[in-house]
């Protein structure tokens, strides 16, 4: 599917990943629908960009509510939607048993609604009015691209709450892509190692080294356009689909 004078949402795209994607997109002539909470980010990103190219709709993803209402006013002011790019996610650690107590429930709950609930919830509405797209010239109606995380496949110790979804977001790929298939949307996920965006730039360096330590080639943190450049040529990619794609120079994470 090519970009130009589509529709596409980001979820998160107010920041980091999310970001770089909604930039790369619109330099590709696309208009881009900001899903999230952060409106004075969003607010910055199209003074930079231009309010003729982005839109900000302030989105809780974990409610059914808010995302039939944005998806609507993505259908009213633009007529249809054709890609959904899920970056909206937040991680919490803590072992299964602390020093003192077992891992907070209600924290567990928060993160599988956010990092799984949250990109089911966009990814079944936005392919309700993708459906209603008439197929381009390769047959297409639409294009999903989920955000999952190598800490998915192996997880490290204090991770049990991100992993478990990111798994989820793994698990989900394919049956998502099968589900779809016969509407004409294609599904993929990215699993992305390592990348330098704002929240890793706050981590102190006793939490970056390890990190750093396990890239191999490219021996460096990622960085977000790297992210979006993918997620441009899984879009572009007709016959990409059903795949879950690791992005992290062949970085295994270790126990700790």
């Amino acid at each position: 599917m090519e970009l130009n004078d589509k529709v596409a949402l980001v979820t998160g795209g107010a920041s980091g990943l999310g970001q770089a994607t909604v930039e790369a997109f619109i330099s590709k002539g696309a208009k881009v629908v900001i899903l999230d909470i952060n409106e004075q980010n969003a607010n910055e990103i199209i003074k930079k960009l231009g309010e003729e190219n982005v839109l900000f709709i302030s989105t809780n993803i974990m409610e059914e509510e808010p995302v039939v209402k944005a998806v609507t006013e993505i259908k009213d002011k633009f007529g249809s939607l054709h890609i959904a790019v899920n970056c909206a996610g937040t991680g919490y650690p803590g072992r299964i048993l602390g020093k003192e107590s077992p891992h907070p429930l209600d924290a567990f709950k928060f993160i599988i609604n956010l990092n799984l609930v949250g990109t089911f919830n966009v990814m079944r509405i936005a392919a309700e009015l993708m459906d209603k797209n008439d197929p381009d010239e390769k047959g297409e109606k639409g294009v999903i691209i989920n955000t999952a995380s190598i800490a998915g496949y192996e997880g490290q110790i204090g991770q049990s709450a991100y992993s478990a979804s990111k798994a989820g977001v793994i698990g989900l790929t394919l049956t998502a892509a099968r589900d779809l298939a016969r509407h004409a949307v294609r599904v993929c996920t990215i699993a992305p190692g390592i990348f330098d965006t704002p929240l890793m730039q706050l981590a102190p360096d006793k939490v970056r080294d390890p990190l750093l330590d396990s890239t191999q080639f490219p021996h460096r943190f990622g960085k977000p356009h790297e992210f979006a450049d993918l997620a441009v040529h899984i879009v572009e990619n007709s016959y990409l689909n059903g795949e879950t794609i690791r992005l992290d120079s062949a970085m295994r994470m270790k126990p700790r």
